[in-house]
C-alpha cells in the first residue's frame, strides 16, 4: 500500500509503501529510499510522548484555585466556604461555576444563616458578582437567594433583590468551614458576622 506525503519544502512528493520481500516500510523521494523500521518509529514515539504529557501536566499544575480567582477580581476568599473542589470560568464573559462536595450550611443562633448549594453559578468581573445562584440567606422565616455581591472600597454589599446589606471586608479574610452531607443543616458554626443586617433592610 502506498501513501502520498508532502515533503518539508512542499515542492516534492514522497511515497511510503510496504516492501513485500523485506517486510519494511520504505520512504521514497525522487533521489533516495530510506527504510523506516518499526524500531525507528517506536523510538520517535518514545521521544515525543513525554514532551506532550509533560506539557499537559504543567498546565494543570499551574491552574489557579477558585480562591485565587476571587482575589484576582478584587474579592476576599472568605465569600466562598472551604472545600471548593473545582470550578469553570469563561474569561471572555465572566461566567463561572464553583463546585462543592455537597450542600453546605453556616449558621449562628440569633444571627444569620447561609446555605451554599453543591454548585454555585454566576458572572464575575472586577469587584462585582452578579446573576448568582446557589447561595441563599435566611431572613426572618424565609430563605432568599443572594443574587449580587459588590465590593465598595472596604465593604461588601450583598443583595437579595428586595434588600441589601453591607459588611466590612475584614469579615471575609478567611473561608468559613461548614458541615457536609445529610446532617449538614444540623451543624452550627460561629462566624464573624454577629447580626443580620438584611432584617433591618425591610
Amino acid at each position: 500500500m502506498s501513501y502520498l506525503v508532502p515533503t518539508a519544502s512542499g515542492a516534492e512528493i514522497n511515497k511510503i509503501y510496504l516492501d513485500p520481500v523485506n517486510k519494511k516500510r520504505l520512504l521514497f523521494t525522487p533521489n533516495r529510499a530510506i527504510p523506516m523500521s518499526f524500531a525507528a518509529i517506536f523510538t520517535i514515539f518514545l521521544i515525543v510522548s513525554p514532551l506532550v504529557t509533560s506539557s499537559s501536566l504543567t498546565f494543570t499544575g499551574n491552574l489557579p484555585t477558585a480562591y485565587e480567582i476571587l482575589a484576582g477580581y478584587n474579592f476576599p476568599i472568605g465569600i466562598l466556604p472551604q472545600g471548593v473542589t473545582g470550578y469553570t470560568l469563561d474569561k471572555t464573559t465572566g461566567e463561572f461555576s464553583a463546585f462543592l462536595n455537597g450542600s453546605c450550611s453556616i449558621s449562628e443562633e440569633g444571627s444569620y444563616q447561609l446555605e451554599y448549594k453543591s454548585t454555585i453559578r454566576g458572572y464575575i468581573s472586577d469587584s462585582r458578582l452578579e446573576s448568582l445562584s446557589g447561595v441563599s440567606v435566611k431572613v426572618l422565616f424565609f430563605w432568599l437567594n443572594i443574587v449580587e455581591v459588590i465590593r465598595n472600597e472596604d465593604e461588601l454589599v450583598f443583595s437579595v433583590g428586595v434588600a441589601s446589606a453591607n459588611f466590612p471586608i475584614g469579615n471575609f479574610s478567611e473561608s468559613p468551614q461548614c458541615g457536609w452531607g445529610l446532617n449538614c443543616n444540623d451543624v452550627e458554626l460561629v462566624t464573624k458576622l454577629r447580626s443580620n443586617p438584611f432584617v433591618s433592610s425591610f
